[in-house]
């Protein structure tokens, strides 16, 4: 009984051709091969999955094939070429940079450097997670990797390449891998699915290129578990549950509340979320992700690599929005995607947090907010051209002439008992009440708007 191989042992490129996303670091190759210019050394770095040891074992074959087609592609026929993909080459060494990375390791490769290849080609050394080789094991390289004999080339493969000194660094020629498209990927998931004669759904395979962030092993392998999940054909829905994740669909009913003023349905949505036992980190991402492609849409951007179906789900929940309220609602997220972790009650925290999202609809904006705090501050002055406060002022609010009049001494007068009763001011006309409530009542609302502001950062309408 044959051993199951994994599928992203299974298809891996074996040509320069076959490897997706990295068009600028193949032609570079390839060109450097036709010309027999290659170096003595190499640095490839990169997130994960993205084809670094893969580049390296493909240029290990070109340098030792000696069926080399013009387009600088190895045969993969030859016993060399079929030697590397199996790992048995003795001239092609893969060293684990993790568990090999004292001095004396380091040494023990320097005296093997000088022993020639067994057959055609060169010797090549790749060295594989090479960030985690100490600094006494750098230094001990820095020698041999800048004056290697002629028959003798250096491949580093990394993911942190921060960690590799400059030295080293100077002495290699360095290529950056960059994370593939999730249209590679989806591409290639579709490529493998029906050769296998399984039946899929489009967005199921955007859904697991998304959750790969550019890393076409981490696809495959996904792909690879959702085969064991799933019987028959490959849906969506098959992939959120395997995966943990939510069904879009959600997102776009949270829209749909949204639109309809649905508070409850945030109580509701949270308590699934947490029910569930989802990440919420991985939750709130995947919510900035969906605002983020409901703004680009909004700003007249296309969302490339989308299914036309799911493209069109986007086109309608859009029209839910204006651009200030999902401006408003991606810094919202952001600022709340760190909090979520250093709350103790993060039920209640995810609960008021799609609540604020669903009440910002009724958010003010500061330009709306602009205008009408300058309308309110003209509406006294033409409430006052229209009715004058005072028309006629009374008796009591007119100033008197003040007349110095020496009086004479009065008769003495009666002492009189003091009156209990407290002297009633005259009574103000309605007509100049009205117009001093309005004053009032004007810029007691102007004062509570700022406060609003002021104390909340928000304001809200009536």
């Amino acid at each position: 009984m044959s051993q199951y191989q994994g599928l992203s042992r299974a298809y891996r490129p074996q040509t320069f051709s076959t490897v997706l996303g990295q068009e600028a670091i193949v032609t570079t190759l390839k060109n450097a091969l036709r010309q027999k210019k290659t170096a003595q050394a190499y640095l490839f770095c990169g997130t994960r999955g993205t084809g670094k040891t893969t580049l390296a074992r493909v240029l290990a074959k070109a340098l030792n094939c000696p069926n080399l087609s013009k387009d600088s592609e190895p045969c993969n026929q030859c016993p060399s070429c079929l030697e590397i993909s199996q790992g048995k080459n003795l001239n092609v060494l893969e060293i684990d940079g993790a568990s090999n990375r004292g001095i004396d390791d380091i040494r023990q490769l320097n005296e093997t450097v000088a022993y020639a290849p067994t057959s055609f080609g060169c010797k090549i050394f790749i060295i594989d997670e090479a960030h985690m080789l100490t600094k006494e094991a750098f230094n001990a390289l820095l020698k041999t990797l800048e004056e290697p004999p002629s028959h003798v080339k250096f491949f580093l493969a990394t993911t942190e390449v921060h960690k590799i000194p400059a030295t080293i660094i100077s002495r290699c020629q360095r290529f950056d891998l960059q994370r593939i498209s999730t249209t590679t990927i989806s591409r290639k998931l579709a490529d493998i699915l029906k050769e296998q004669s399984i039946p899929y759904e489009e967005e199921a395979l955007h859904v697991i290129s998304c959750f790969s962030d550019g890393s076409m092993r981490v696809a495959e392998s996904l792909l690879d578990q959702i085969l064991c999940f799933s019987e028959g054909s490959i849906t969506e829905k098959q992939v959120s549950d395997s995966l943990g994740t939510l069904p879009t669909d959600a997102f776009f009913a949270f829209d749909q509340a949204f639109d309809q003023d649905n508070t409850l349905f945030a109580f509701t949505w949270a308590s699934q979320i947490f029910t569930s036992g989802k990440d919420l980190s991985h939750f709130f991402e995947c919510l900035l992700d969906h605002y983020r492609n409901l703004l680009s849409i909004k700003l007249g951007l296309l969302l490339e690599n989308f299914p036309s179906a799911l493209q069109e789900k986007y086109n309608k929940s859009c029209s839910n929005y204006t651009e200030e309220q999902l401006l408003y609602i991606l810094d919202y997220l952001i600022e709340w995607h760190d909090k979520i972790h250093k709350s103790p009650c993060k039920r209640v925290t995810l609960e008021m947090a799609l609540l604020n999202i669903l009440r910002s609809k009724h958010r003010i904006s500061a330009a709306d907010l602009v205008l009408r705090l300058e309308g309110l501050q003209e509406t006294p002055s033409i409430e006052t051209e229209k009715e004058p406060i005072i028309e006629s002022p009374p008796v009591n609010l007119i100033p008197k002439p003040v007349i110095e009049i020496i009086p004479e001494k009065p008769a003495p007068e009666p002492i009189k008992e003091p009156s209990s009763t407290i002297p009633i001011p005259p009574p103000v006309s309605q007509e100049t009440k009205e117009p001093l409530t309005k004053n009032f009542q004007a810029k007691y609302d102007t004062l509570s708007r700022f406060a609003a502001v002021e104390l909340e950062g928000a304001l809200f309408k009536d």
